[in-house]
């Protein structure tokens, strides 16, 4: 007969315990433990999950068949896939709520009138999902809907009609016959996503898999979903704007830097293919604290409107905040305006801002974020035909940047008139374009050129 085993698992990180305790020892959140009753087969009853009948071999006898990607009539998450969907991928899609998965993913699906698609659905009945689909366009006739969360029922009607994609929605809403816990706990969703795993692999179905995330912004479950997937897809964006980023954080069969940029519109998410225009705003006059950098997102140039506030200190202490950049990459830079270039900034306060609310991780950024900075300390407006595009160092030295061909054929073709680079860059003597290249050494020379 079957074994009942009670055991606690901390609902954040995994970790179990054999009784219940107030504070994670792995993790150190306070009161996170659920018991959970995990039925547990007898021995000689468990089976692997691959074939039984493999045997280790050479790897250089395995035959190196390149397999086919299945292409996306979305060209923004291609991209961040790194070129279609492989078949038999697991892929994890995570964002907060209200922002936007369920639509990108039921919108995708319609797109796709030459795939046979499954959308199981844990969230909404079939006929809200029919709502929204009629919002969002036209219906084709090879997508079914199944409002369903046992695993076992979802495995049968697989079988039935053996779908070209799964769509999930979601991971946290989907429980196995097999464990005795609830929907959303570490175990069900460890157990789910292994099943769906096994599913997936033997019968080389790619599947999407929507999860839901943390108040601290991670994906909610244990941190062994995220190996266990071959992609891990963010969906970002502030609710106030209408821009959406698909960013990719982990990706097994592609690059990780890549990002997909939308559009939240009334019909659903719309495919910006041309970031750099509607990052830049576009203004009659020139103000200061306003400085446009040319960033690299994986292969794609991008061109961003850095903001800066610099003011008096009101209260004493000086105050420190930038949105969509880091705040300790800020401080680093503040400290060598100050010391490199004599520009006092101690007793200020300096506010940063990345306009249409996407972050900024390139380093390429900073020649950018020091003169928004120095054209709000001054009250001196940056010409709006003038770009940057380099890293500064600690010393106040204007480093190189990769790819930079491209961020100079992109400012070019936004009818850019000048762009400063470090003095030390490699350009490429066959590349032709009509802006001027201003290269710099120092954060001093930047100082010197920029407002005059």
């Amino acid at each position: 007969m079957a074994k009942i085993k009670t055991r606690y698992v901390c609902q954040e990180c995994g970790n179990q315990s054999a009784q219940w305790v107030g504070k994670c020892n792995a993790c150190g959140n306070w009161n996170t433990f659920v018991e959970e009753k995990l039925e547990k087969t007898r021995k000689g009853e468990l089976q692997s999950s691959l074939d039984p009948n493999n045997k280790p071999i050479l790897l250089k006898e395995v035959e190196a068949g390149k397999q086919p990607r299945m292409t996306i009539h979305n060209k923004e998450l291609e991209r961040v896939l790194g070129g279609g969907v492989v078949p038999g991928s697991l892929i994890l899609f995570g964002g907060e709520p209200g922002i936007g998965k369920s639509t990108l993913m039921l919108q995708t699906a319609m797109e796709q009138n030459d795939w046979k698609i499954l959308y199981i659905s844990g969230e909404e009945s079939a006929t809200q999902i029919r709502m929204r689909a009629e919002r969002i366009g036209a219906i084709h006739d090879q997508l079914y809907v199944l409002a369903e969360t046992n695993t076992d029922r979802i495995f049968t009607h697989i079988d039935d009609i053996q779908p070209d994609v799964l769509v999930i929605d979601s991971i946290q809403t989907i429980h196995s016959s097999t464990v005795e816990s609830a929907p959303g706990s570490v175990s069900q969703i460890r157990e789910c996503t292994a099943e769906i795993m096994k599913k997936a692999k033997t019968e080389n179905l790619p599947v999407f898999l929507i999860g839901h995330i943390t108040k601290e912004g991670s994906l909610a479950g244990p941190k062994v979903l995220e190996h266990m997937v071959d992609v891990v897809l963010q969906f970002e964006g502030d609710r106030h704007h209408s821009y959406r980023i698909v960013r990719g954080i982990k990706n097994r069969f592609g690059s990780t830097n890549e990002l997909g940029i939308f559009e939240m519109v009334g019909s659903g998410l719309r495919e910006v293919s041309n970031p750099s225009e509607i990052l830049i705003h576009q203004q009659d006059e020139d103000l200061s604290g306003a400085a446009i950098a040319v960033t690299m997102e994986g292969l794609r140039p991008m061109l961003i409107e850095i903001q800066a506030l610099v003011s008096s200190a009101v209260y004493g202490t000086p105050q420190r905040s930038a949105t969509g950049f880091d705040i300790r990459r800020m401080n680093m830079l503040l400290a060598v305006l100050e010391k490199r270039c004599g520009f006092k900034l101690g007793m200020k306060d300096v506010f940063l801002n990345m306009a249409g609310g996407i972050r900024v991780d390139d380093p390429s950024s900073d020649l950018a974020v020091i003169a928004a900075i120095l054209s709000s300390g001054a009250d001196m407006s940056v010409a709006r035909d003038t770009c940057f595009a380099g890293e500064v160092g600690l010393s106040g030295e204007v480093r190189p940047v990769n790819r930079v061909d491209q961020r100079i054929a992109e400012a070019d073709k936004l009818g850019f008139k000048r762009i400063f680079i470090s003095k030390q860059q490699q350009l490429n003597k066959e590349f032709k374009f009509k802006l001027k290249v201003v290269p710099i050494s120092k954060v001093s020379d930047l100082l010197k050129t920029l407002f005059e």
